[in-house]
């Protein structure tokens, strides 16, 4: 039978992880790597006994990846027939979400789902791609002159 008595804290080192503050576990349920490459970027997702179809990976406003899904929980039956020993799988709803880099080329992103690991990757811009600071060109006439004044924004 599984206990709820606070004192058995002390007595299971497991349990300690029952008490995580609100809101980490969304982050437990799916653990990241993310690496640069000379060509591009590779994300790695921990998403153990997930489907395709229980993960939604989204690219938002200012170029944030979101990556959600839910685990279900299977039913805690406890019956003559059925006795759980102990129970520390973590279920539920999970996010995660990154801001992309200037130079990622977000139309390459592809997804794939093998061994429980989601590996998304995408390319990056090449260099004459990336809009970087522009300089704007002020012109203006005083008193029958003509100037020109720049200004990078």
């Amino acid at each position: 039978m599984i206990s709820s008595n606070p004192a058995n804290t002390f007595l299971d080192p497991f349990k300690v992880l029952e008490q995580i503050p609100f809101g980490l576990e969304n982050t437990l349920l799916a653990r990241v790597d993310w690496k640069e490459t000379a060509k591009g970027h590779v994300i790695s997702v921990d998403v153990p006994g997930l489907k395709k179809d229980d993960i939604k990976i989204e690219i938002e406003e200012n170029r944030v990846l979101r990556v959600s899904g839910e685990r279900k929980k299977e039913e805690e039956k406890n019956d003559e027939e059925n006795h759980w020993h102990c129970v520390e799988r973590s279920y539920g709803k999970f996010w995660r979400q990154f801001r992309l880099p200037e130079n990622a080329d977000i139309d390459t992103m592809k997804a794939k789902l093998e061994n429980g690991v989601l590996t998304i990757s995408f390319a990056k811009l090449s260099a004459y791609r990336i809009k970087g600071p522009k300089v704007v060109s002020i012109e203006s006439k005083q008193q029958g002159k003509e100037s020109s004044v720049r200004e990078e924004l």
